[in-house]
């Protein structure tokens, strides 16, 4: 982190605590509080507030988590880029549920959202697999993710045989690489306060007309 990011950190350290949220007039969907939060979280110096825990379960219901990045978010839903061919994508193509969390503890701030998730077309994940690093879209080719592998020296080998395959040309999307989108129907803002009086907003789509309910509950 650069001193400036480190400045930032400090100069915004506990910021959210000494601020209420404003109450909710109770019509407004939530993606407008998360995209002034989200631009909070970036402005604020710390290292990739993109950062989101993304829970999965089988459909025997056994859980499991890990930290991916956020790479695109509309009233639409959450998306995600990932293997097809890993833990996470079998779990959540068995059992389509999910629920993400977002913690910015310099800002005191959590966000958790649970919805439906869906794979995202392949010309989205195409087009955002084209703007990554070159090397990236390698890694993504040479990686069988969640799959055993013998020793670094087989992974380094794949990495190697597709910088040889795609030398000198554009590097495809694989079929068995995409994105997920995850669809909210809750979504919980956490504001910390003093004297564990957290401000907890929880919002609850309605399936009917797609609407959102607020409601306040207690810390």
């Amino acid at each position: 982190m650069s001193l400036f990011s480190k400045l930032r950190c400090a100069l915004t350290l506990g910021q959210g605590v000494l601020v209420n949220l404003p109450e909710p007039k109770g019509d407004e969907p939530p993606f407008q509080l998360f995209a002034q939060w989200f631009e909070a979280a970036k402005q604020c110096g710390i290292v990739l507030p993109e950062s989101m825990l993304v829970a999965s379960c089988t459909p025997e219901g056994r859980p499991s988590a890990r930290v991916v990045l956020l790479k695109e978010f509309d009233e639409s839903g959450f998306v995600f880029y990932t293997n097809y061919g890993s833990r996470k994508a079998a779990e959540l193509d068995a059992n389509p549920w999910a629920s993400l969390t977002f913690h910015w503890n310099i800002l005191q701030r959590q966000v958790r959202i649970e919805g439906r998730v869906e794979r995202v077309s392949y010309e989205q994940s195409n087009a955002y697999f084209q703007s990554r690093g070159r090397g990236s879209r390698i890694g993504a080719w040479a990686s069988h993710q969640s799959h055993p592998i013998a020793n670094r020296s087989k992974l380094e080998a794949q990495v190697k045989e597709f910088t040889q395959k795609f030398e000198g040309q554009e590097i495809p999307c694989p079929e068995f690489w995409g994105g997920y989108r995850v669809i909210p129907h809750t979504i919980e803002f956490w504001q910390g306060k003093a004297d564990r009086l957290h401000d907890r907003y929880v919002y609850h789509r309605n399936e009917s007309d797609s609407s959102w309910q607020i409601d306040r509950i207690s810390p």
